[in-house]
């Protein structure tokens, strides 16, 4: 990388580029790969590279013929994690250096944003859907139930200590069906996010503040904060909402006698972008993670955990997750889950705030 040309081709490559020693040890990088590798190029340079990245494929043998016969190496779909994230399934490419004997410099093309990208799409319009006809409904449920409700407690004034048990029974269950109907009409009362500069690091303490005094008592929290983010673009309010139902879902899934642990991770992602379905793309480098090392997601749910009515908690209306994707997506964000039995990872990524907006607001 000796000219200027060459390095603002470096620096504006939109996947992350390694350039690596013969010794295996990391000579250079441009922005996109400190984002994957979440630290900056000051740091890594000159460590080991599969210190830093794993790479669930042998390719020893392949690329050190690579670096005799001085030849390109392509591997697909293979699994790479940073052990700062989930693995993610990627393509990678290996190319000579031309003037240095053993350097390589290596692509790495995640796979998964593409199809994760295509999901966001047919879940938003599954909870419009779904969602609108529910709506639609709300109402004229609700009257008839409040009826009933009144109508059980009547009773229940004349009734032997036996019978009462039935009219309780009536009066629970009918309030159950209205606190859900109350959260169906949420998604069509929720107002288009009034979006300015956020720190994103006071959204995450207000909720740890007000799930450790309730629901997360039992919780242990970890702040793991780049302290270096820049403000997000979004409505506060609304994203705090998102933030509170998770820590929320995380502590509710822990053992409340043996409690557990949540970590709230932020950093900094040059090369995450989303393509729209009109072709374009925008950059949403901010990363926020919420980690919890609870029992995970039910298989059988996993694929569908974001639309609405699907939950994995007994007696759940499973709206909960259905309208944190639905303020992301007013966003313009992205959220997606990774989870296995003892770590399960909500990933949220947004918008970085316009440069006047941060200097105004």
């Amino acid at each position: 990388m000796n000219t200027e040309t060459d390095l603002q081709l470096w620096s504006s490559l939109p996947i992350p580029g390694i350039l690596i020693d013969a010794e295996e040890r990391i000579a250079d990088l441009n922005s996109a790969a400190e984002g994957f590798l979440n630290n900056s190029a000051k740091w890594l340079t000159g460590q080991p590279i599969w210190d830093r990245l794993a790479v669930d494929a042998p390719l020893e043998e392949s690329l050190a013929r690579a670096r005799e016969f001085s030849t390109p190496l392509f591997v697909n779909d293979v699994d790479v994690g940073t052990g700062s994230r989930p693995p993610l399934v990627c393509n990678l490419s290996f190319a000579p250096l031309a003037g240095s004997p053993g350097w390589m410099i290596m692509l790495i093309s995640p796979r998964e944003l593409a199809g994760r990208m295509t999901l966001s799409h047919s879940v938003k319009s599954a909870a419009k859907s779904a969602i609108g006809m529910a709506e639609m409904l709300a109402h004229e449920i609700k009257n008839p139930l409040a009826g009933i409700t009144g109508a059980a407690q009547l009773l229940s004034m004349n009734l032997s200590k036996e019978d009462l048990e039935l009219t309780d029974l009536i009066v629970a269950e009918s309030r159950r069906i209205v606190k859900l109907l109350e959260q169906v009409e949420q998604f069509g009362n929720l107002s288009a996010p009034e979006r300015k500069s956020v720190n994103i690091h006071d959204v995450l303490d207000r909720a740890r503040r007000s799930t450790s005094l309730g629901v997360g008592a039992h919780m242990k929290y970890i702040e793991d904060y780049d302290p270096s983010l820049p403000m997000a673009f979004g409505d506060p309010d609304q994203l705090l909402q998102v933030v509170l139902n998770l820590l929320k879902n995380a502590a509710e899934a822990s053992d409340p006698k043996e409690g557990g642990t949540i970590r709230l991770h932020t950093f900094y992602d040059h090369s995450f972008r989303m393509r729209r379905t009109d072709g374009s793309t925008q950059k949403l480098p901010l990363q926020v993670e919420i980690i919890d090392d609870g029992p995970g997601l039910p298989e059988h749910i996993k694929g569908d955990i974001f639309d609405p009515f699907v939950s994995g908690k007994e007696n759940g209306t499973g709206l909960g997750l259905a309208l944190v994707s639905k303020i992301i997506s007013d966003h313009d964000g992205w959220i997606s889950v990774d989870s296995v039995p003892g770590r399960t990872v909500f990933r949220i990524s947004l918008p970085r705030a316009p440069k006047i907006t941060e200097e105004t607001d």
